[in-house]
């Protein structure tokens, strides 16, 4: 799975990296080494334009990180969705629109996941060995907020995403058995139209190839949602036990 990941890039950063025509953004996120479920996040889209809906533009904007589906009663659902499994993401109830319709990719620096048992646990940072925006397969759905009565109140309308998982391929599958859906470039303009359905959008999506991602040993602290900064990312030194897992 993915329950926490980082994400530092502005939104022109990822406006120029995804080659974005819009910045739709209201509020600008604060960068976070902790990103957690619920946390305000960014996403790369593709929507019809405004004052002319034949036309198709690539926006920036912010998305909740837990998908809402339009016909939940209550927001909080999202908590609970802020992954879909690669495997039923084209069937099941909660995912199966938004998979046909509202596909989006989720820039990240990396993301977080845990290994061993109980209080034992230790968190790794999973990130591309290059350096490079991770691009994760992502939904996104827009959800009415039926205590506000007023339409044109931006409040309304809630933007919720979720991050496709599928299984995680060898070099971190020693970590934890699922992961983030990696989208390569090449595949972004295929998977972000929404004309796109069917089987072909299945095939856009394949695990990331062996040795694209590094992992290493961090700090607990990532594990409390207080704590944030760059230190979280940082590796564990060389002579902490942790450091010598694998």
């Amino acid at each position: 799975m993915c329950g926490r990941y980082a994400l530092t890039y502005s939104p022109d950063e990822i406006a120029e990296e995804f080659g974005a025509d819009r910045i739709d953004v209201a509020e600008r996120i604060e960068p976070s080494w902790n990103v957690a479920p619920t946390d305000q996040v960014y996403g790369v889209m593709v929507r019809p334009r405004r004052d002319d809906r034949d036309v198709m533009e690539r926006r920036v904007r912010g998305l909740r990180w837990g998908l809402v589906p339009s016909w939940a009663k209550d927001v909080k659902i999202g908590a609970r969705m802020i992954n879909a499994r690669l495997e039923t993401v084209a069937s099941k109830p909660a995912f199966k629109r938004a998979f046909e319709r509202r596909r989006c990719l989720l820039p990240a620096n990396g993301y977080f996941e845990w290994y061993g048992e109980g209080k034992a646990k230790q968190p790794f940072f999973i990130r591309p060995r290059d350096g490079g925006v991770l691009a994760m397969a992502g939904l996104y759905e827009i959800w009415r907020d039926p205590e506000v009565a007023d339409d044109d109140d931006p409040a309304a309308f809630v933007w919720t995403s979720t991050v496709i998982t599928t299984e995680a391929e060898d070099d971190v599958g020693q970590i934890h058995d699922r992961m983030p859906m990696h989208v390569e470039p090449e595949r972004w303009s295929d998977w972000l139209d929404p004309a796109r359905a069917g089987d072909a959008l299945l095939e856009l999506l394949v695990p990331a190839a062996p040795g694209l991602l590094e992992a290493y040993p961090v700090s607990p602290d990532v594990g409390n949602v207080r704590n944030n900064g760059a230190y979280l990312i940082e590796p564990l030194p060389a002579d902490n036990d942790s450091a010598a897992l694998f």
